[in-house]
Order: structure tokens, then sequence, then C-alpha cells
């Protein structure tokens, strides 16, 4: 890798001992150019005033001008840098993605999620992907997953929901989770003859791991998988019941 393509990185942390620890760690990767410190909102809002960065790493609770407000901020400039929360608690996950984050790290940030933000980080300065062929029966029966510098290799079947996260896709498996960079479009088209139906615009569902739909005060109909809960619009309600029905009906 180039010294042109590394990534400039920024960490905000009120923390000394952790924003140090984060830095030593980016420093390691090769991905990793340059890497500032700033040791609170404020002064990470003077620094962006002075320089330009390529990615954030920002903590959320700090006094003054929390991660929040400072990714705001970052939201404005005409050429924002990627933003990746790195937090001791899961409860602003569903802000942070809001926000335009594109992955959020829990503390204490083990290296190999550390390197999987860095690689969605660097994923908007490499070349783009040659477009994809024509979709066939067997196409993504088996995803390749690039996590910084290893690749994970997640089959079709054990995939139970897709959900959108802007211009990549986080697919679901019982275990855990893998985000690629692919349209929800693209996999609803190749996946459809494997079970694959659209139940949100931001979801596709397997109908072979829905147990049951339900309707909750809060959330509206829901189509139960052991790997979560899967919104359904009613839009997308009764192509997914008759694809249900279908189901059971070629069970027996």
């Amino acid at each position: 890798m180039t010294a042109e393509t590394r990534l400039r990185a920024l960490v905000v942390e009120d923390e000394t001992f952790t924003r140090r620890e984060l830095a030593a760690m980016l420093t390691a990767l090769p991905e990793i150019g340059e890497v500032s410190e700033a040791d609170g909102g404020e002064s990470a809002v003077r620094l962006l005033g002075e320089a330009a960065f390529d990615a954030v790493f920002l903590d959320i609770s700090m006094p003054g001008l929390d991660g929040m407000a400072v990714a705001r901020v970052l939201g404005r400039l005409s050429e924002p840098p990627a933003i990746v929360f790195v937090t001791a608690s899961e409860q602003h996950a569903v802000d942070a993605f809001g926000i335009g984050a594109i992955d959020y790290l829990l503390k204490p940030v083990r290296p190999e999620r550390l390197a999987e933000a860095v690689s969605r980080a660097l994923a908007p300065h490499r070349p783009p992907p040659a477009a994809p062929r024509a979709a066939h029966g067997d196409e993504l029966s088996v995803v390749r997953v690039e996590n910084g510098r290893h690749t994970v290799f997640v089959h079709r079947d054990d995939i139970q929901y897709a959900e959108a996260h802007g211009d990549y896709v986080r697919l679901h498996t019982a275990e855990e989770t893998h985000l690629i960079r692919i349209s929800l479009s693209y996999l609803e088209e190749v996946w459809a003859p494997a079970g694959f139906v659209r139940a949100h615009r931001g979801y596709l569902v397997a109908i072979r791991w829905v147990r049951d739909l339900w309707v909750s005060s809060s959330s509206g109909l829901l189509a139960r998988t052991p790997a979560g809960d899967v919104p359904v619009s009613r839009r997308h309600a009764r192509p997914l019941k008759e694809q249900l029905l279908a189901a059971v009906r070629d069970e027996e």
C-alpha cells in the first residue's frame, strides 16, 4: 500500500490511556498513515479546522462537546471523514448509524474489529469494484467478507436476514453479523431463487428461517427469526405472508 492511500486518522478520547492505546493500535495497521489525537470534542473540532482526516475514531461520552455533537459537525464538512464510534455502551448504536457512522466499536477494542473498521473506512479510497456478472442459480451461495487482514466465508444458507446500511449490507446469522459492500437490491435479485424475500425497504429475510409473524405495539409487524426480529412494512406484508404460506404447503 502506498503512502498516498494510507488513511489519516484522528482519535478523539478524553481518557489518556485509552486514547494512546487506540492510537498505537491504529499506527500498527498498514492501512493507516498519520494518527493524530484529541482529548475532547472541543480540541477535535479545532484540529478538524486545521487539517483534513480520512477517518475519525470517536468516543461518545466525553465532558463538554460529546461524540454525537462532534459527529454532527463532521457531517457538515464538504468532504466529511469516515466516522467510527468507539464507546463502552451499545445504547447509542442506532443513533450512531443514523448520523452516518460506518462502524460502532465497543471497548475494549479487539484488534480484528478495529482492522475491520479501518477496512470499511478505506473502501471509498479503493478503485470501484467491477460490475457484478449476471445472476445465476448459485451466485453468492458463499459470501466472501474481508475483515481487515483476514477473510471470512459465509454460507448463504446460514444467513437469516440482511439489513441495509447505506452502501453496505449487514448479514445476520445465528451467531454473528458481517458487513459487506453491496446493495440490498442486488442481493434481492440474486437470492430470490434461494428464498430471500423483501420484508421492508431496508430488509431481506430468508423464508426458511422465519418462525412466525407477530405484532409489536411499538414496531408494528415483525418476522421472528432465531437471529432477531425483522420489521415488515405494510407494502411487503402480503407478499411475505404468501411466500410463507407457500413454503408451509411445500413441506406438507
